[in-house]
């Protein structure tokens, strides 16, 4: 209830949001990516949505033998690609922590847009973009 009516006032007080209501781009749409090694173990895995017609990284793992070959920037690449084509996405977000990835979606072309230190004490998050052209 409380969410129907957040989202009702949010259409009253922005045209943005009112336009894009009760679009396909208003719906959250799960994206998901999955790699496995011959044998069928999971070997990574790239879990988000597409909404507002941005791809939003909710997570992204590999299994820790297999970081550095490029499996974890193939799984992005591919999330990227099936929420530009299938969903119409114009742009990519991620939240990532100091001890887990800016670098890594620097490399993929991700600009680092804000930061909140201490999220939680002793951490940074970080908040990256990217345009999807």
């Amino acid at each position: 209830m409380i969410e129907a009516r957040l989202s009702d006032t949010n259409s009253l007080r922005s045209p943005v949001m009112s336009a894009l209501r009760g679009t396909t781009a208003d719906e959250e749409v799960p994206v998901q990516v999955c790699a496995f090694t011959d044998d069928g173990r999971l070997a990574a895995g790239l879990i988000g949505y597409a909404w507002g017609r941005w791809l939003h990284v909710e997570l992204l793992w590999v299994a820790e033998g297999l970081r550095g070959g490029g499996l974890g920037s193939h799984l992005v690449h591919r999330a990227e690609e099936l929420a530009r084509t299938e969903h119409g996405c114009l742009h990519s977000r991620v939240e990532t922590w100091d001890f887990q990835a800016p670098g890594f979606y620097l490399k993929l072309g991700y600009r680092l847009i804000g930061t909140v230190p201490d999220y939680p004490p002793g951490c940074t998050d970080h908040l990256l973009v990217k345009a999807l052209s």
